[in-house]
């Protein structure tokens, strides 16, 4: 416990501790559908990018320039919808079965991913980096259509990163996983409030 209290403290930078504040702002301002959490969003995953090149995280690089363009749909889609029916975008729910078939593709997906990035990349910890960019893709798109089940994607996927990113000695960005799958729950459960609320 002291050799990674040591370790968290000496891994402190400007940058990641900039990230990770704008990262916190992002999903508290998502789950409270507040459109501001699409800037944070672009900002932190802009120094993320840099980041995780640094890290040998190639992966998880490709998915922060995929969350960096998302930020800029998910804004756009937010304020058009808001615009166009004078109301902000309803959360909605996906079948069960469009789920499975998900979750089996992105599973497939992360297996060749993860193989081809052993095999053809100096990527640290490859099946984990890909697992946490195949599936935080959809989940990605889920948060921008406000579909429910987005947040129980993350919940999974923020403990997955944790591992990813304490393992590659970014402590601070692993905390932040942690505070990620606590705001995730929040998210889930606030948003299961109002599905039921604008449905009464």
């Amino acid at each position: 416990m002291e050799a990674y209290l040591i370790a968290f403290v000496n891994s402190l930078n400007i940058l990641e501790s900039i990230a990770v504040l704008l990262s916190i702002a992002y999903v508290i301002l998502a789950a409270k559908e507040i459109i501001i959490a699409w800037y944070c969003a672009f900002l932190s995953v802009s120094i993320y990018i840099y980041l995780c090149i640094k890290a040998q995280l190639y992966a998880e690089t490709f998915l922060q320039v995929f969350y960096l363009i998302m930020a800029v749909v998910g804004w756009y889609k937010w304020k058009f919808k808001k615009s166009e029916n004078k109301s902000e975008k309803r959360i909605i729910q996906l079948p069960l079965k469009h789920h499975f078939i998900n979750i089996l593709l992105s599973s497939i997906a992360t297996i060749i991913t993860g193989y081809l990035l052993g095999k053809y990349s100096q990527a640290a910890s490859p099946y984990m980096d890909a697992f946490t960019t195949v599936f935080s893709l959809y989940a990605t798109w889920m948060v921008a259509q406000k579909v429910l089940e987005n947040w129980l994607y993350w919940i999974v996927i923020d403990l997955v990163s944790f591992f990813l990113y304490t393992s590659r000695n970014l402590y601070l960005t692993g905390l932040l996983y942690i505070i990620f799958t606590l705001l995730a729950t929040y998210g889930y459960f606030s948003w299961k409030k109002k599905f039921k609320l604008q449905n009464d």
